[in-house]
């Protein structure tokens, strides 16, 4: 009984490891978990991308350009931060619970690894509680982004950074949304996705500055040599690097204990 109850326990993680050992090789690496390997795997919800998916950790394109960022244009990983994580992906949650110059909380809400279950158009922290804040691919599932960017950018500390990133049709040059399209076909069709509630254009910096951000757009993979894009599975898709002026009308400049 107690080898049937191992064995479905740690089914996911041995699975996961045979395929990544099906794919060893040294085409490719992810940054992430660090493993080599002849070529990452297709992945897509509506289209399937080749070269995507990770075969050791599940990292897609984005994780891995978002995790080559934070290491190499940030000092995440150098310096004590308070950081709050959107829809936490599992290898960064993973790896930030354990880095000691972090004070972590990850939030979403219905997701089993996130520590605080908020709404993201309503999170109960006070003003300027945290100095970093990750958003990686959310604001396109939710219904009022203005409200939720309005949000994010209130418990960031005046001077701290979010990256918030999302999908953008960059030959749109405004965002389209419609609340009136509710099935989940018809939002495939009109946003991309069947839970997608808009599909940004070229003003989505526009938006993030509407909300209080000051917003770098950063070409950070287009920077990259060829090879390095192939070798790491990178996407062509730019940084959103938002700062909050240390003088902003967000927040009253309170600083919170964090949720415990």
């Amino acid at each position: 009984m107690l080898g049937t109850a191992l064995v479905r326990r740690y089914r996911p993680f041995i699975g996961t490891l045979l395929r990544a050992l099906r794919y060893i090789g040294t085409r490719v690496t992810c940054p992430c978990c660090g493993w080599h390997f002849r070529g990452f795997l297709p992945f897509g919800v509506v289209v399937k991308r080749t070269h995507a998916l990770c075969p050791r950790c599940g990292s897609l394109e984005r994780h891995r350009l978002l995790w080559l960022y934070l290491k190499n244009r940030t000092d995440l990983f150098d310096r004590n931060h308070r950081v709050l994580h959107f829809a936490p992906e599992r290898i960064f949650a993973k790896v930030f619970r354990t880095m000691p110059l972090l004070h972590y909380v990850s939030a979403d809400l219905s997701s089993k690894r996130a520590r605080l279950k908020t709404d993201i158009m309503d999170i109960p922290c006070k003003d300027n509680s945290f100095d970093v804040v990750l958003c990686n691919h959310v604001l396109e599932h939710v219904a009022d982004d203005q409200k939720a960017m309005r949000e994010l950018c209130r418990v960031l500390s005046p001077g701290g950074w979010a990256i918030l990133q999302t999908p953008i049709d960059t030959q749109r040059a405004k965002t389209f949304e419609d609340p009136t399209i509710t099935s989940p076909s018809e939002r495939e069709r009109a946003f991309g996705q069947h839970n997608h509630v808009r599909l940004y254009g070229r003003d989505y910096k526009e938006r993030l500055e509407k909300a209080g951000f000051t917003v770098k757009v950063d070409g950070y993979a287009g920077g990259l040599e060829k090879r390095e894009l192939v070798k790491y599975g990178l996407p062509d898709e730019e940084i959103y690097f938002c700062r909050k002026p240390l003088l902003s009308n967000a927040g009253n400049g309170s600083v919170s204990s964090l949720p415990s």
